[in-house]
């Protein structure tokens, strides 16, 4: 499902998640007192808001009420993080049992703060294994500092789209596998028209769709912060690396301003005039939604779906990518935790229901069983992102307390260097490495 992963987070949504901490009151799991086979109803709030969606969401409930007649569920769709946070805070009989969100760059607020129940209590008495039911990484995005406050609810790959047909005229035979070869081939697509273009091989600024500072990061084995707890991007060589190549690609592609210009007259990227869609761009690093958005819009062309290529130096590590997802947790003020972790433990780890799920919206699957199912009805395409999600070395930047603040921060440095406004890189790195120390230890 197409949910916008922008680093967009108002300063309203990062207060609201601190005064969680003081003002939830409600019980934890351990002392969770309801009885979930009792005749009850909850509530549950989504952020879905697509017709498509929110039907795939209430046919999950139905089969989640059938399996259990006696608990209710009161279904609220399309709820951002905002909404999420005000109704935790106020407390009270209108707030919802169940939550879930799509950003799960705010875990770490989550669980800190107190805004998600500790899961660890309903975990033990269900007997679950997490680590054999989800990846790695979806493990990693779903708990911080020990404490697991979510659970995840389907899972976002993301990959190279590219447009075969394009690539048959410029003579490329098959999609990159290393950075080197993206820009080499990214210069190949490109065409000009007057001043401007008639396509571009990859539109590679960070105001371009997905092409943002921690989607590029995946490409290379890089640490965001170091055992000590600070940050690392002035030291761990990665992000020099990646930050060079970048702005070299935007130089090599014809400058900043001459891309900017163009990617002024792409369509909404949610929409059919996505500029991957109508040509404008021959790749693009994009999430699996993408493959059902661009069928839809009836393209033009054979669509080519593989793996983002890595950094020179790791082509072994070849077939991983970024990882994201949905997230759930409990409302640690509901009066009714333990019928809520039974709806919860049934949308996370129920196969069925994650596939049957997964097959409506066109998501990952998040659990090993799901992945592996023959239940998926999905585009033979579609397994590339499978596999991505599978991958050993897929990443996904890790939680903090302050949540997505130091990728906002990094990116915020990055848009700065692409344009020309940063001359000295390690020395800006290593001023936004100290910004980010500084957030991070004013948030605690």
């Amino acid at each position: 499902m197409p949910k916008n992963r922008r680093l967009t987070v108002s300063a309203l949504a990062v207060a609201a998640i601190f005064v969680v901490a003081t003002a939830c009151t409600g019980q934890s799991g351990a002392g969770a007192s309801d009885d979930p086979s009792a005749r009850t109803s909850i509530t549950f709030w989504h952020g879905w808001s697509a017709p498509a969606e929110t039907k795939a969401i209430q046919d999950n409930i139905d089969r989640f009420e059938n399996a259990h007649p006696n608990i209710t569920v009161k279904v609220v769709g399309n709820i951002n993080d905002d909404k999420l946070n005000q109704a935790l805070r106020a407390g009270g009989s209108n707030g919802p049992d169940v939550v879930s969100s799509f950003t799960t760059s705010n875990v770490g607020k989550f669980c800190s703060s107190g805004a998600f129940a500790d899961l660890k209590p309903f975990i033990e008495k269900s007997g679950l294994d997490p680590e054999k039911i989800f990846p790695k990484v979806l493990l990693e995005y779903t708990r911080f500092e020990g404490k697991r406050c979510a659970l995840p609810l389907l899972s976002d790959a993301y990959g190279l789209y590219y447009n075969k047909d394009a690539f048959r005229r410029a003579g490329i035979t098959s999609p990159p596998k290393t950075m080197s070869e993206l820009a080499a081939d990214a210069k190949r697509l490109t065409k000009t028209k007057g001043d401007s273009y008639e396509q571009v091989g990859l539109m590679p600024t960070y105001h371009g769709y997905e092409t943002v500072v921690d989607h590029y990061m995946s490409s290379w084995d890089h640490t965001y912060f170091g055992k000590n707890g600070k940050s690392a991007v002035a030291k761990d060589p990665a992000f020099a690396e990646m930050f060079t190549y970048q702005k070299k690609l935007v130089d090599d592609l014809g400058g900043y301003g001459k891309l900017e210009r163009f990617r002024s007259t792409f369509g909404d990227e949610w929409g059919a005039k996505h500029p991957f869609h109508t040509g404008k761009v021959a790749m693009q690093l994009d999430g699996e939604w993408r493959l059902g958005m661009a069928e839809d819009a009836d393209v033009p062309f054979e669509i080519g779906v593989a793996p983002m290529p890595v950094a020179d130096d790791e082509a072994d590590s070849y077939g991983k990518g970024f990882l994201s997802g949905t997230i759930m947790g409990i409302a640690p003020q509901s009066r009714k935790q333990n019928a809520a972790w039974e709806l919860m433990k049934y949308m996370t780890t129920d196969t069925e229901a994650v596939v049957q799920f997964a097959n409506a919206i066109r998501n990952v699957p998040s659990t090993f069983a799901a992945l592996a199912s023959p239940g998926l009805k999905l585009d033979p395409r579609f397994r590339t992102f499978l596999d991505i999600a599978r991958h050993p070395d897929s990443s996904t930047p890790p939680a903090a307390v302050n949540g997505s603040a130091y990728q906002q921060t990094l990116q915020d440095f990055g848009l700065q260097y692409e344009k020309g406004g940063v001359k000295d890189l390690q020395a800006g790195l290593e001023k936004t490495a100290r910004q980010i120390d500084r957030d991070i230890e004013q948030a605690k």
